[in-house]
């Protein structure tokens, strides 16, 4: 049901698929500010404490006015040959591994640059500082290069002393995806997710795409309804609404709560395969709705949707819903009259759902809310549902979710029917990505 996130090593942007990745040039950039101080040589402060050895001076003065000058293969045989000498203190070997690298990242042979950073934290001799910066070089350097345990080994080391961006939660979550981890990608996911919302942020799209791939691929669907919920919640992309609404229409058995489900389809443009459109009309040719059952298909008809297999019996169907439109069209100033004199309010809010049919979205939002302020209606999850719409379609958003949110007072209303119009009412606003 969900495609797989494959691997693309070279891709900066979120993918179609979800995995982000860090492209080679940003990569190349960030190494290089990462280290720069250090190749530019010790600082003042550093200079009191420790200095180069005389015995590899020669070789550490030459290969620095290398880098400066953009010379780095010169640079690095220097390096190589200062290394060979005897009597090397620690924060000689530091030098010479954080300098080698540097050379290593500019000429982009970022395998080599992370064994000289290994090399340079482990003499010991390195600084809090330049700990902080290397292991987030070297997070920078697996993440890029697909080493995605080390991705994962230096991301917690920032996550231990304070360093870690969302950014860095984030690639961890991935990396443990990419081993087939779904248990601690999800955790990480949501560590990720926290922490951009405690920062004001908007998650990241691929941390919830990590979790619905793994639900999708162990069959779990309450799983896979409740990451595409947040989803939708995130930018209301159709296609997450056509996912979560068949998941949840292939469950229900119940004609009255399919068509509030189809309703919800039709509203975010989620349908796309004709035998909706075409059960949907049915079904509201069986509530005696032919108006919007014929709306329904004149729709589908325009879009193109229907397929050749299907138009003769659509072509019916339409044909059948409008000439039973036009007998309503006919008895509407009966049907109003006596809605009117009802002492009830379900003769009101049927009226209303006939003009919601026609388009006339005011007098529907109008006859619906006489009908509730009278009372004793049937079905008041339609009430709510349709006056909601109406409110939709005169654009007035904030009367829209206040009649979507009264369908938690609702007794005995479907609990699917109920969750998924309260998500439809909470992405009011937000478009359609």
């Amino acid at each position: 049901m969900i495609h797989s996130i494959n691997n693309n090593a070279n891709s900066g942007a979120l993918s179609e698929d979800g995995v982000r990745r860090m492209p080679r040039t940003a990569l190349a950039a960030m190494l290089a500010a990462a280290c720069f101080a250090l190749c530019a040589g010790p600082s003042p402060a550093a200079e009191k404490k420790e200095e180069i050895s005389r015995v590899i001076a020669k070789e550490m003065t030459a290969a620095q006015k290398e880098l400066q000058a953009n010379q780095f293969q010169e640079a690095l045989k220097n390096l190589s040959e200062a290394e060979t000498k005897s009597g090397l203190t620690p924060f000689d070997k530091k030098t010479i591994y954080s300098f080698k690298a540097f050379a290593d990242v500019k000429l982009k042979d970022f395998k080599a640059a992370q064994v000289e950073y290994e090399k340079a934290l482990q003499t010991g001799a390195a600084t809090a500082e330049e700990k902080t910066s290397w292991t987030r070089t070297l997070f920078g350097i697996a993440a890029s290069t697909g080493q995605y345990q080390k991705t994962i080994d230096y991301g917690k080391q920032m996550v231990d002393n304070g360093t870690a961006g969302n950014d860095t939660l984030g690639i961890i979550a991935q990396s443990y995806y990419l081993l087939k981890d779904c248990k601690d990608s999800g955790v990480w996911a949501d560590k990720a997710i926290a922490a951009a919302r405690k920062a004001g942020e908007t998650p990241k799209e691929n941390l919830f795409l990590f979790k619905l791939q793994c639900a999708s691929d162990a069959g779990d669907t309450p799983a896979m309804d409740a990451v595409l919920m947040d989803l939708i919640k995130l930018n209301n992309k159709t296609t997450y609404w056509n996912t979560l609404l068949r998941i949840e229409r292939q469950d229900e058995r119940d004609d009255h709560n399919t068509l509030m489900i189809y309703r919800i389809m039709y509203d975010t443009n989620s349908m796309n395969a004709d035998t909706d459109y075409i059960e949907m009309s049915q079904l509201l040719g069986d509530s005696a709705l032919p108006e919007e059952a014929a709306a329904v298909l004149e729709k589908a008809m325009a879009n193109g949707v229907i397929k050749d297999e299907h138009k003769e019996r659509t072509n019916r169907l339409l044909a059948a819903f409008k000439t039973r439109a036009d007998a309503d069209k006919k008895n509407l100033p009966q049907q109003v009259a006596e809605a009117n004199k009802s002492p009830a309010g379900e003769l009101l809010v049927k009226l209303g759902e006939v003009y919601y049919g026609l388009g006339d979205y005011q007098k529907a939002a109008d006859a619906i809310n006489q009908g509730l302020q009278k009372g004793q209606v049937k079905h008041l999850d339609e009430a709510y549902v349709y006056l909601g719409e109406s409110q939709v379609q005169l654009k007035n958003t904030a009367e829209a979710k206040k009649a979507f949110a009264k369908l938690k007072d609702v007794p005995n209303i479907s609990p699917r029917v109920l969750k998924l119009w309260l998500l439809y009412g909470t992405t009011l606003g937000m478009g359609n990505g």
